[in-house]
């Protein structure tokens, strides 16, 4: 939930023309991945739990993806996009661990 937050307040530094563009689909992306995480956790069964763990795994390398994107449009900088592509990866090594013992 930490990361949600932070991609909430760097995309506010955003430049307002990425309002329906970028802004929306990262923090879409970071706000989908617990959300998968909750909602698989709640079905009845593991495999659709599974399944959830997948989405998220989806919008781990979208949301990859686009802080990359906005790296090099210069709305955020290296240093910011290594800690938020490391957390990424921490995330994604969790959940795949997490698949794997379904």
């Amino acid at each position: 939930m930490k990361l949600v937050t932070e991609i909430y307040n760097i995309t506010k530094t955003f430049p307002s023309e990425e309002k329906f563009g970028l802004i929306s689909q990262m923090t879409r992306a970071a706000s989908s991945i617990p959300s998968n995480i909750a909602e698989g956790f709640r079905r009845r069964y593991s495999n659709e739990f599974r399944q959830f763990l997948h989405m998220s795994l989806g919008s781990i390398a979208e949301l990859e993806t686009q802080i990359t994107i906005a790296q090099r449009l210069g709305y955020i900088d290296k240093t910011r996009e290594e800690t938020f592509l490391g957390e990424l990866d921490k995330i994604s090594r969790m959940t795949m661990g997490l698949i794997k013992k379904l």
